[in-house]
């Protein structure tokens, strides 16, 4: 069921729930590289399963991970991240994948499945993507902007972003799973795990990511960027999960656009390095993307695909 939450509702509800879930945690995100598992453990690093059935490839990436029960504990609550942004084909991540995590969620014993957004219920629906919450029985938290309603997070290491702002509502929850689309975008020319978070900062302070020509100006551009990769230090997601299927390669991260069809699902745990193998889907390179390079170079993860352990398998 959909609900939006607005300031008053949202700490009465906290105070009798609690935050079970604190920066430094496994939201957390110090500034140390993850590059995925060890060098010594056969699951790889980035999972990418190609076909027809994207139900399937979703399945089937995260058993190569070691499947959900890895990732989520019993009785633990779920916060997904999918990517609402735009109705366009190509722009939103599918419901068949959204789908699939929720019951893999649920299979693995969490006891909470919640869809994080401050994305209006009109986004939802017109992507399909609020049936798939309701028919699942995960819960459609949206929020209202009101800026009381995010937690204010330092960051002491960050460059260009000294704060970020999370929706309180996501240390309500133990894991965070990552879930957005890979496309184009207007300013940095990429949309992967590590921009989808800006979904969880605040709208206000996602406007200072942006400055007066942040999609022509260099300079500019890579204040865009450089505000992502610090934003990265503040939370850390549990998995990445990327709708790498249908994909909009222009006109992002709106749409409509040319849409290409690579019918990948990419699973992993280093955001660096799942988003630098997404890039060269659309034939760019990963260190010409600079939040992806920062990211790496501040210690995030692993930007050489030559050095991650890369499984792919056709269905």
């Amino acid at each position: 069921m959909a609900r939006t939450i607005g300031r008053r509702e949202f700490f009465k509800d906290s105070a009798k729930l609690g935050v079970t879930l604190v920066i430094g945690g496994s939201l957390g995100s110090s500034a140390r590289a993850d590059s995925g598992f060890a060098s010594d453990d056969p699951r790889p690093d980035v999972a990418v399963v190609t076909g027809g059935d994207y139900r399937k490839n979703t399945i089937k990436a995260i058993e190569m991970l070691g499947g959900m029960e890895k990732f989520v504990p019993k009785n633990s609550r779920v916060a997904l991240l999918p990517n609402v942004q735009s109705r366009h084909p190509g722009a939103f991540t599918k419901p068949e994948i959204v789908r699939s995590v929720i019951r893999m969620c649920k299979r693995a014993g969490a006891k909470e499945v919640n869809l994080l957004s401050w994305q209006p219920l009109k986004q939802w629906e017109d992507t399909g993507l609020g049936q798939v919450a309701k028919e699942e029985g995960a819960n459609l938290k949206l929020f209202e902007k009101d800026e009381s309603l995010f937690q204010v997070v330092p960051i002491s290491n960050g460059e260009a972003l000294k704060e970020a702002r999370i929706l309180k509502e996501l240390f309500n929850n133990d894991l965070l799973i990552d879930m957005p689309i890979t496309k184009d975008h207007a300013g940095n020319k990429f949309t992967g795990t590590m921009k989808n978070l800006m979904a969880l900062n605040s709208p206000g302070c996602n406007r200072t990511f942006h400055k007066e020509h942040w999609d022509t100006d260099p300079n500019d551009i890579a204040h865009l960027d450089q505000s992502i990769a610090d934003l990265n230090k503040a939370v850390k997601p549990a998995l990445c999960i990327v709708d790498a299927t249908e994909i909009i390669n222009t006109n992002g991260p709106f749409g409509p656009g040319e849409i290409l069809k690579p019918q990948k699902v990419v699973a992993g745990i280093d955001r660096v390095a799942v988003d630098a193998y997404c890039a060269s889907l659309r034939g760019l390179k990963p260190e010409e993307i600079v939040h992806i390079k920062r990211g790496a170079e501040q210690g995030l993860g692993i930007i050489d695909l030559n050095k991650l352990k890369i499984k792919e398998i056709k269905l």
